[in-house]
């Protein structure tokens, strides 16, 4: 149990989560489709029905309309069922948990469980701390000054990872994965046990949404940016 703690987190068991939703508020979005990837299985792939009309921005986006949603998708209550199970049976076999920009699928998955009436993640780990990954974390703090979009089609392309179906969840989950080891393996500073580089994720991005909040507020004094990673709490108020 101690080498596998102490093991650079790159090396060790690696599971990617990904979601696709209906909006961009992680209080209001509902989970259209989710995938979940682990080297060497075939991946889980989810399709909800929302319970709501998928706006025709999202449609656009991910590919699923309302109708095909309703008629295809499983009820939502089932399916965030399955995903927590899921990520809690990865988490309590020690596998690090790689998510692109963690605090919005995380944070979504968590406000579907309340919204459902079901236990959360953090609730089905039992005080277990899930050890998370967020490739873009990881590339604003190895590569700050970097020009350029982080969003996961550029770094992949600037990591070489290959990417064709960008904002299907199963491809997203695939490349988040990939360019999380490449950046690993590029930035030799980062090869730590999952524990530590998890601290230190919490410390960067915090850091990095002070930095983005003092930029905006030129502009705008009430500008605010959240310093939570890798979820949001709670205050109340899901719909």
């Amino acid at each position: 149990m101690g080498g596998v703690a102490s093991a650079p987190w790159h090396t060790g068991c690696l599971a990617s989560y990904d979601c696709e939703t209906t909006g961009v508020d992680v209080d209001t979005a509902r989970i259209v489709t989710a995938a979940l990837v682990v080297p060497g299985r075939e991946p889980v792939l989810w399709l909800a029905d929302p319970g709501i009309d998928i706006p025709d921005e999202a449609a656009a986006v991910h590919g699923v309309s309302t109708e095909h949603a309703r008629e295809h998708g499983q009820p939502a209550a089932l399916v965030i069922d399955d995903i927590c199970e899921r990520l809690a049976d990865e988490v309590a076999t020690r596998s690090v948990l790689i998510i692109m920009n963690a605090p919005y699928d995380l944070t979504v998955l968590d406000r579907e469980c309340r919204r459902h009436d079901l236990p959360t993640l953090v609730d089905r780990l039992e005080g277990q701390e899930p050890h998370v990954v967020d490739p873009l974390v990881l590339d604003r703090a190895a590569d700050k000054w970097r020009k350029g979009s982080r969003k996961l089609d550029a770094l992949a392309a600037h990591y070489g990872v290959k990417f064709d179906r960008a904002h299907a969840a199963d491809a997203d989950a695939q490349a988040a994965l990939d360019v999380a080891v490449r950046i690993a393996e590029k930035f030799t500073e980062l090869q730590v046990p999952a524990a530590q580089l998890h601290a230190w994720q919490v410390v960067w991005h915090a850091r990095w949404a002070a930095s983005f909040e003092e930029y905006l507020r030129r502009k705008d004094p009430t500008a605010a940016i959240d310093r939570s990673w890798p979820v949001v709490p709670y205050a109340g108020g899901v719909s």
